[in-house]
This record gives structure tokens, C-alpha cells and sequence, in this order.
């Protein structure tokens, strides 16, 4: 398989000649159709309406998150990557879908929020606790509550949330804690390099997380503020956040 260079240091291989030129019908679960008349649409919905979609002309299906949520923002702020949320169905209903939607010729890809969780998910909660455990690293926290946060994203830290000692960064709304893939350029004890154990451990359960819903039957995902995932300085020394390496 042929590569594609990125910088001048990596490559990353190109993905399967399908996805080059295919077009693909978003559904937000939530809105598209409702079949057990409840007010809220669901996974039953959409495999009730894949003849539909597939008269369209189109290649596949984008589906937006359809994980375990509070629901404080429209299923973005995932507490459990591996179960479907109660109001759109089950694990199973998942995998008819996918099955369902093979057998017309349809691909399908579901929104993988990688670059936050949900307060309500467990690691966060772990990461809550002034105790170190395997979590603490997994989201941005600063070394103490009062610590002045970096002046290019002071907005972003989260003050007094719990009792460990430290503030944690947000990446969209205060219910979103940013899991942490490191920092390019490290210059603080709390900004932990790329390479950290802790962020080895951290993207080795999402990769898990993918390989779960491709297991299933998924074709693949579509990476939500994939710009989030590393963050950076840049060389004039101003804290910068959605900078990729």
C-alpha cells in the first residue's frame, strides 16, 4: 500500500480505495426518525429507513454519536464508548444496522469524539480524585487550583470542580474535560510529553474502543476536533491550543 507523507518525518497509509470518492448521508439519531413513537429517534429509525437512504445514491451512512451520554450536549459528552445510549437502543440493534446496511451496499461510519469525555464518564471521575490511580493522567489537570492558568487558554481551565487539587481543561463546554494526549513542547510539570506512559495507556483503550465498533461491523469513523488531540507551543513562546504536530 502506497503511503501518504504528512510531515517530513511521518507517513500514515492512505485508507481503503472506497472512502477516496465516497459520498456519505449524516444522521443525527436523535432527530432522523422515530420508531416507537417515544419523541426521540433511534437505531430501529434509521434501519427502518436504509431502502430511503440508499435510493439517494449514496455510498454510506455518517452516524453522529450514538454512545451512553447525560445528554448535556447532544451526545458529544460520551460517558461510555463502548454502549449505546438507552434512547436510541442497544449493542445489538447497532449490529443489525451494520449488517442491515452491508446488505444494501451501504458503509457506515459513527462520530468517535476522541479529544474529550463526559464528566459522568469513570475515568474522569477517577481522574477527579486527589489520589494518583491510572486516570489521574488521562485528562489536563494544572498542579494546583490557584496555579494561573496559561494566558492563551485561560478560558479553557475548569476551577474548584473537585477535591483533588488542580484544574482541569476543558475542550468545549465545562462538561467536556479534555483527555490528555500530551504536549508537543512540554515547559510545565503538568503539560506531560507525547510519548508519557500515561498517554501510551490512554490511546491504546481508545484504539480498543475503535476496534470494539469495527469488530462489530463499523466501516470506520469520523474523528471529532481531531485538531484537539495534541497540543503545543509555538516557538515565540505564547501558549498555543489547537495546534497539531
Amino acid at each position: 500500500m502506497s503511503k501518504i507523507k504528512i510531515t517530513g518525518k511521518y507517513t500514515i497509509p492512505p485508507g481503503p480505495e472506497w472512502i477516496h470518492n465516497a459520498v456519505f448521508y449524516q444522521i443525527y439519531p436523535q432527530t432522523f426518525y422515530d420508531s416507537n413513537g417515544d419523541g426521540i429517534g433511534d437505531l430501529q429509525g434509521i434501519i427502518e429507513k436504509l431502502d430511503y437512504v440508499k435510493s439517494l445514491g449514496v455510498d454510506g451512512i455518517w452516524i453522529n454519536p450514538f454512545f451512553a451520554s447525560p445528554f448535556y450536549d447532544a451526545g458529544y459528552d460520551i460517558s461510555d464508548y463502548t454502549q449505546v445510549a438507552p434512547r436510541y437502543g442497544t449493542n445489538e440493534d447497532a449490529k443489525r444496522l451494520f449488517d442491515e446496511a452491508h446488505q444494501r451496499g451501504l458503509k457506515v461510519l459513527f462520530d468517535f469524539v476522541a479529544s474529550y469525555t463526559s464528566i459522568e464518564h469513570p475515568w474522569f471521575k477517577a481522574s477527579c480524585k486527589q489520589e494518583k490511580n491510572p486516570y489521574s493522567n488521562w485528562y489536563i489537570w494544572t498542579e494546583s487550583t490557584w496555579e494561573p492558568a496559561p494566558e492563551a487558554f485561560k478560558d479553557k481551565f475548569i476551577q474548584g470542580y473537585a477535591r483533588r487539587d488542580g484544574q482541569f481543561m476543558r475542550n468545549f463546554y465545562r462538561c467536556q474535560p479534555a483527555l490528555n494526549f500530551g504536549f508537543a513542547n512540554s515547559r510545565r510539570p503538568w503539560q506531560l510529553p507525547m510519548d508519557h506512559p500515561d498517554m501510551l495507556a490512554l490511546r491504546e483503550e481508545l484504539i480498543k474502543v475503535v476496534r470494539f465498533w469495527m469488530d462489530m461491523g463499523a466501516d470506520g469513523f469520523r474523528a471529532d476536533m481531531a485538531g484537539a488531540l495534541v497540543k503545543s507551543e509555538n516557538i515565540e513562546g505564547d501558549d498555543q491550543f489547537f495546534r497539531t504536530q
